[in-house]
């Protein structure tokens, strides 16, 4: 019995939380979507198979990490939905209030000139089949919500990137399970691999490689006292605090990046690393002081850190600020130091 592995193309370009009525729109991925492409490759189940994908950029782009150069085939592409196509569900609701409100009820109503999701069944199992033909063994198949939806019989809510799974007995095709994300360790590779996505800078990059270690050998003195902290969670950080660097509010943003890809305990963590309020030893204390302690690549003292860093501080609120981060480090750096 051969396996399809229907993929959800990754997050395109828009707003984090927003809800776009995206359908044929041909929009690129965007800064998270490359990254949940990029923890694709390390889904074994995934590799060294035939992959398939609609021709919408969003699916080619999403299948790349699996492929170079993926096999576009017609008739795997989402639901045309119309007139509604392309907008935010916000600009529905204004433009087309009485649709919209009805759909809540009875979601089998459609926008003017959208395809029905019977005939969204109908190509895409045709497509499935041509794709089956034309291959041997299991096979990866990137699309799109509506028409994995049409496959698979159900619709749960399917998060970018995730990954549902169906038989062919050479007859029908059985639905076998329905939307697991990919979740795979953040190790030193899914790291890299991730910030590159992001198109972090090889300079920051090899910061964030510093930082870990410097945060690995403070928890290395920790727990040799016994104070035991979640090394993966905190090499993870480390690794991605600086994801966001050339971002306002950069670590509000990474984190908002790390979690999107389903890292909320990482994200808690890189929220903490540019201005730490806790009390606790815990690994989002510990990135904050290794930070503090890396100067680009070069470890420094904090004196010789915030001394750097202080004249860049040109209102009384940055002051502020830097003086507080100065304070909150000496006090971490004492606490740290007091248990070893």
């Amino acid at each position: 019995m051969r396996q399809i592995y229907l993929i959800r193309h990754a997050m395109p370009d828009i707003p984090i939380g927003a809800r776009w009525c995206v359908g044929h729109t041909d929009l690129p991925l965007g800064t998270v979507g490359r990254m949940q492409t990029a923890l694709l490759p390390f889904v074994p189940e995934l590799l060294g198979k035939p992959v398939f994908c609609s021709y919408l950029s969003r699916a080619v782009d999403t299948a790349r990490p699996l492929c170079s150069a993926p096999i576009i085939r017609d008739g795997l592409e989402e639901q045309d939905m119309g007139i509604w196509d392309g907008l935010s569900f916000d600009e529905i609701m204004v433009r087309y209030p009485a649709l919209y409100a009805a759909r809540e009820e009875n979601p089998n109503l459609w926008p003017e000139s959208a395809e029905t999701m019977e005939a969204v069944g109908k190509r895409m199992h045709a497509a499935l089949l041509r794709c089956l033909d034309e291959s041997e063994g299991d096979i990866v198949v990137v699309s799109h919500k509506s028409a994995i939806d049409s496959i698979t019989g159900s619709r749960p809510k399917l998060l970018h990137t995730s990954v549902s799974r169906v038989l062919w007995d050479g007859t029908d095709l059985i639905p076998a399970e329905v939307g697991r994300v990919p979740h795979p360790a953040l190790t030193a590779d899914v790291c890299m691999a991730v910030l590159r996505a992001a198109g972090t800078t090889e300079q920051v990059i090899s910061h964030c490689r510093v930082v870990a270690a410097e945060s690995l050998r403070l928890a290395d003195l920790l727990e040799e006292k016994g104070a035991a902290l979640d090394r993966e969670l905190l090499f993870a950080a480390s690794m991605l605090h600086d994801i966001a660097r050339t971002e306002p509010n950069h670590a509000e943003v990474g984190a908002s990046w790390i979690r999107a890809l389903g890292y909320p305990d990482v994200a808690d963590v890189i929220t903490q690393h540019h201005d730490f309020e806790g009390q606790a030893l815990n690994e989002a204390a510990v990135l904050f002081l290794a930070d503090k302690y890396i100067q680009g690549c070069r470890r420094v003292s904090l004196e010789e850190r915030f001394t750097a860093s202080a004249a860049r501080c040109v209102t009384a609120e940055a002051k502020a600020a830097h003086d507080h981060r100065y304070e909150t480090a000496l006090r971490l750096e004492q606490q740290i130091l007091g248990h070893l």
